[in-house]
């Protein structure tokens, strides 16, 4: 499987965005809903929300992708994502608000890296770890 890596960056900006969010007002239901997006996209990336909204808004005013990317690696920063998420509303909803803060703040940085810059950090480290076991091997 391969994925319109504009599709992600969307993603990566809607989320961003929610994140925003969640740091300005701690919301820890809204990263619920957050780490309940990044479990969905962690097991297909195709699946979630924010690619059904790209498929209906976007990709029809933009045409096909002139390249893909793999699919493996962004699962693997999906799932780090929702790791993170995860952290963050266990924080803020149990009112360890310093720890759903630090988590949040982490997961808007990798989130923003990927909407302005296109640099995905969950799936460099799935490479660096791929090279790492290719060499152990």
């Amino acid at each position: 499987m391969e994925l319109d890596p504009r599709g992600q960056r969307f993603a990566a900006a809607l989320t961003s965005a929610v994140l925003i969010v969640v740091l300005a007002t701690g919301w820890g239901w809204l990263a619920l809903a957050q780490t309940a997006v990044f479990a969905v996209t962690a097991l297909d990336p195709r699946k979630g929300p924010y690619a059904y909204l790209y498929r209906l808004l976007i990709l029809p005013r933009i045409g096909p992708p002139a390249e893909r990317e793999p699919a493996a690696p962004v699962r693997f920063a999906q799932t780090v994502g929702f790791t993170f998420l995860a952290v963050a509303t266990v924080g803020y909803l149990t009112g360890l608000t310093a720890l759903g803060v630090v988590f949040a703040a982490f997961g808007l940085l990798a989130a923003f890296l990927n909407a302005a810059f296109g640099l995905c950090l969950g799936c460099e480290a799935y490479l660096a770890i791929r090279r790492l076991a290719a060499q152990k091997a």
